[in-house]
């Protein structure tokens, strides 16, 4: 029978999450400081999952918003006319503009809903105590962090043609309320996925080998 491993946390060690060096508590002491670069340590983040559920519950509500109110209006001569991030992808289409039309698609639509499936699988799976796949769902994590870093593209493009694109009488801009839905829908599942602990994934791991022993 094989010996289970031996995790950092049954060894007191603690990872610190800013420059990553492992370290070790001062007795009695649940958390300590990092003496590289004084930051936090925990074992675990406090209430992680819990507070990834409730920012992902927040998220998945303004995502319905988001993409049913208008997200820009635009005034002309002719008259004022709002449109949604899907009605700005239909009139993006056009030999020479489908590039930006699917930009948009994945970046305003697809993305920030996939992002929510996703972290939703990994909260389930945890919850459950999953030990399958784990490596998977490692590499899952860290592909939803990646892309949330240039989740705000699309709010600082609609920000910036608000700004630019006043030609007063003739046309101007503004941001619609679905804007803010969006820029609400990418910092929420910033919060999420930041508030979520990787480590956990591998703690189900741990407790069957104790088990198994």
């Amino acid at each position: 029978m094989s010996t289970p491993a031996v995790t950092a946390m049954q060894r007191g060690l603690q990872t610190c999450e800013v420059c990553g060096l492992l370290s070790r508590p001062l007795p009695g002491e649940h958390a300590g400081r990092c003496p590289r670069c004084d930051g936090e340590l925990e074992f675990r983040k406090p209430d992680s999952v819990q507070r990834t559920w409730a920012y992902l519950i927040a998220a998945a509500i303004c995502y319905v918003p988001a993409n049913l109110l208008p997200v820009l209006t635009t005034t002309t001569a002719a008259g004022a006319e709002s449109d949604t991030i899907l009605q700005g992808v239909v009139l993006l289409w056009s030999p020479t503009g489908w590039p930006l039309s699917l930009i948009v698609l994945f970046a305003s639509i697809m993305i920030p809903s996939a992002k929510i499936v996703a972290m939703i699988y990994l909260l389930i799976t945890v919850q459950r105590g999953s030990i399958a796949n784990n490596a998977q769902r490692i590499r899952l994590y860290r592909m939803v962090e990646f892309i949330g870093r240039w989740s705000m593209v699309d709010v600082f493009v609609d920000a910036f043609t608000a700004a630019l694109v006043q030609l007063q009488p003739l046309m101007s801009v503004a941001p619609g309320p679905g804007l803010f839905f969006f820029a609400a829908v990418v910092v929420l599942t910033m919060l999420a996925v930041e508030s979520f602990d990787p480590r956990l994934i591998w703690d189900a791991v741990s407790v069957k080998e104790v088990r198994d022993a």
